[in-house]
Order: structure tokens, then sequence, then C-alpha cells
């Protein structure tokens, strides 16, 4: 495999998790890997991260948010969760992953719906081997939750599918045998944010399956598209 070098943001006020963080994802990387760290512990550290990297042309490729950080000085960012909306809107191309101690059904289909986040894991069900495993699995472009934030969405799911008119439309021209690449020419969208609202869709519906068959299907099955 080719060598790749992966930037990272964490983010977390609890400078002994993140120690525990950045040990796991070393001592299980792969081998062509090589991960360049960086760690914040406030919301202040984290924007300023954030700010540079995209200002010089260098996101970071994963970013790691606890939701309950220390807000920053100005008032603007109070938690993890408006540092993830941060990114989201202005590096669409890199992957979040939420830590936090909430499991709430409210919480978590907030934090789903507002940022959808790669990978969501709550932190009492977290070993080394999830960690390590959604890393990766995140890396190659999946989507990774874990067992207790699954839980809740397939309770919840049967009354909760709100696909909005972007998302149906998107639904809609895929039944046509439209491409993804060539969804942006419909949407004033960029070809990462239309992959992103893709994976929304897979996951509100329960589709694994990276094809887009899966996921045409089962929105038929709930009478999306015809």
């Amino acid at each position: 495999m080719l060598p790749r070098t992966i930037r990272i943001l964490m983010t977390d006020d609890h400078p002994m998790i993140l120690e525990g963080y950045q040990i796991t994802l070393k001592a299980t990387k792969k081998e062509n890997q090589t991960l360049l760290i960086d760690t914040a512990n406030n919301c202040d550290e984290s924007i300023a991260e954030i700010k540079k990297s995209i200002e010089t042309n260098n996101p970071f490729d994963v970013y790691f948010f606890d939701i309950s950080i220390p807000e920053s000085s100005d008032g603007k960012y109070k938690s993890g969760l408006d540092l993830a909306k941060y990114v989201y809107e202005h590096s669409p191309s890199s992957k979040i992953i939420i830590l936090t101690m909430f499991d709430e059904s409210f919480r978590i289909h907030k934090i789903i719906n507002e940022i959808n986040p790669e990978g969501f894991l709550i932190k009492s069900d977290l070993t080394s081997s999830e960690l390590s495993s959604a890393f990766q699995r995140i890396l190659n472009n999946e989507i990774f939750y874990s067992g207790t934030v699954n839980s809740i969405l397939s309770k919840t799911l049967p009354s909760r599918l709100d696909v909005d008119g972007i998302n149906h439309e998107i639904l809609y021209l895929l039944s046509k045998g439209t491409k993804t690449k060539d969804l942006v020419k419909h949407f004033d969208l960029s070809l990462s944010s239309v992959e992103k609202r893709k994976k929304t869709l897979k996951r509100m519906f329960l589709v694994e399956d990276l094809n887009d068959e899966a996921l045409i299907n089962a929105a038929r099955e709930k009478g999306f598209i015809n």
C-alpha cells in the first residue's frame, strides 16, 4: 500500500484521555500510515488550530471532538458541537468523530441531524479496540456509530424518517440512474457535501452496503420513491 500521512486534531479537556487516544491509534495504525496528531483542551485552542489549518489550505483529515469542553473566551463556541459545525461547514472533506458521555436520544439525534459525523462514540461504550476499529473504518469512508447510538437509532427510526427536500431529490435522481459525480449539477453543493448527504440517507434507512442500489431499494420499500 502507498504511504499515507493522516493529520488529526483531538479536542478534549482531559489530557489523560487525549493521551490514551493517541497511544491507541499509534499502536494500532497500519504500516503505511503516519499519524500527525495535534491536541486542544478547549474551544479557544481548538478553533485556532482549525482556522489556521483551513487558512493555510492544509486542513486536518480527521477531527475528534468531545462535546463538553470549556467554551471560547468570546462565547461564540460553547461546546465541541459548535466546533464540529464549523468544520462541517468550512471543511466538508474532513471527517468528524464525536466522543461524548451523553447517551440521551434527543442529544444523539440533534448531533446527527446537525453535523452528521462519520463517527459517533459514547465514552461509556468505548474500548481501545472499538476506537481503533472506528478510526480505520472511517478512514475507509465508512460510518461508525457505537452500540448505544445504533440502539437508539434503531428504536426511534420508524417515527423519525425526516428526509428533507434535497435528500429526497437525491434519492429520486439516484433511482433514475444519475451518478453521484453528476448530482452536483442539480444542487448548489460540493461533491463532498453530496457524499455526506448520501451517508446520512444510508444511516437513516439502515443501509450498510456501500453501493447505491441498496439505498434505492430501501427508499422504495419505505415509499419515498417509485
